[in-house]
């Protein structure tokens, strides 16, 4: 679904992303773990043809990225760590720009929109300003958006900050669906023991640089996610943390 092959992507003279390579199947909740500053949302955007990239490829269902940046984007969703919504807007109006977007027909957006809506607890507050609403309400705002095409990859920079419980719950089961279903879920996050319930797979990046990945299992071994990390993320061999 999502191949990232030998990626770099500089701010001046540092790589931010440092020859990266991965490959995220369908049906995969992929968890993607470092120290902040260490990369994982310089691979995002890439992801997302949001930020242009010194080398490497990037293709989404055999697309490419650099070549064909609409199509890819048309195959997902993008989630960022805080959501940049349009204030002048309320809720409602805002998920029907985004259904303009994707070409949604009116019957299916109301349908998807009422759905997601009523998950998320949010039924009563669409006719509000988005500029009225919460962190954690603009949060399942975005997510309610990002699920509204059916997109095939979901990309989801720290997710479940802001989220409540049943939130979070709520989109757990979500990602699952989504994968059960044949799409893929690429997302940061700190939250090691959501990562470890959730993820069939898991990528650990220091400075840049892909450090481990592979099942659960692969890359924790006996230890926990946790353990595992703070051992190879925070030691770099110099004294330094990334």
């Amino acid at each position: 679904m999502l191949i990232i092959d030998h990626l770099t992507k500089k701010y001046g003279s540092k790589k931010a992303v440092d020859d990266l390579s991965l490959h995220i199947q369908r049906g995969e909740v992929y968890g993607f773990i470092g120290l902040n500053g260490a990369g994982k949302t310089t691979t995002l955007k890439s992801v997302a043809g949001i930020l242009p990239f010194d080398s490497g490829e990037i293709r989404v269902a055999g697309t490419s990225v650099r070549e064909d940046p609409l199509t890819c984007k048309k195959q997902m969703a993008y989630i960022p760590d805080n959501p940049d919504l349009y204030d002048f807007m309320t809720g409602n109006q805002y998920l029907n720009f985004i259904g303009d977007v994707f070409g949604i027909s009116t019957e299916d957006r109301k349908s998807r929109i009422g759905k997601y809506a009523e998950i998320f607890g949010l039924t009563g507050d669409l006719d509000q300003s988005v500029a009225a609403y919460s962190h954690g309400m603009k949060q399942k705002l975005a997510i309610i958006s990002a699920w509204m095409h059916r997109p095939q990859l979901i990309l989801m920079d720290e997710p479940f900050v802001g989220l409540d419980p049943k939130a979070s719950f709520s989109l757990k089961e979500m990602m699952r669906q989504v994968c059960d279903e044949g799409g893929a879920i690429f997302f940061s996050t700190h939250v090691l023991d959501v990562a470890e319930k959730l993820c069939d797979k898991v990528a650990i990046i220091r400075e840049g640089k892909l450090i481990r990945s592979g099942t659960m299992d692969e890359v924790k071994g006996d230890e926990s996610l946790e353990e595992t990390f703070l051992e190879l993320a925070e030691d770099t061999g110099d004294g330094s943390v990334c």
